[in-house]
């Protein structure tokens, strides 16, 4: 018999995927491995997500994350500069299109944002670790949450899901859905919390 939470997991995960406009879970040479090359109207289509300041100035969430190794990952222990935090999964296919994105965003504001991808698969390790081990990324580190918590916290109902919060943990807005954040937009989104 399933507990609560799991019920809970399976639930999410399957909303995630029917309200979310992620692909349901599959092979994971399903999914596209980066950005897709061509031209800005066809990576703009992919990248449609919305900003939401609903929650602007609420506290961080006391979690911790680990990442496949077993280091643990406290998220109040992150306080003292600005923090984007993106909940993925291997099986969302527009998770992993805005993944190089990210990269390229850790690396632009490197020492000045910290940027943290906190994947919700269920199998945790077992299904990141692969994927992860295939890319390039510079950058990001794989980050697992297999319990979904941080998910059930922020209830957006949609992957990704990204947070900004600003040095002293209060948060600044979400993106929900996916966006290119190498993009003109992004540098305005984050200018007033981390500077230009």
């Amino acid at each position: 018999m399933l507990s609560s939470r799991s019920l809970k997991a399976v639930f999410l995960a399957g909303a995630l995927a029917l309200v979310g406009g992620c692909d349901r879970q599959s092979a994971d040479d399903s999914q596209p491995s980066s950005a897709p090359s061509g031209d800005a109207g066809a990576t703009g289509e992919a990248f449609n997500g919305t900003l939401d300041i609903a929650n602007r100035g609420a506290q961080m969430p006391d979690f911790t994350v680990t990442d496949p190794a077993g280091r643990k990952l406290r998220l109040h222990d992150l306080k003292g500069k600005p923090l984007l935090v993106n909940l993925w999964a291997t099986w969302c296919g527009p998770c992993v299109l805005e993944m190089p994105t990210l990269d390229a965003l850790a690396q632009q504001y490197d020492g000045r944002l910290r940027v943290l991808t906190v994947s919700q698969d269920m199998d945790g390790a077992a299904k990141v670790k692969p994927f992860w081990d295939g890319k390039m990324f510079r950058k990001l580190e794989p980050w697992l949450d297999p319990e979904n918590e941080l998910g059930f916290h922020y209830d957006t109902g949609m992957l990704p899901t990204t947070v900004l919060y600003d040095k002293d943990g209060r948060e600044v807005w979400r993106m929900i859905g996916a966006h290119d954040w190498a993009g003109a937009r992004t540098e305005a989104m984050l200018a007033d919390t981390v500077g230009k």
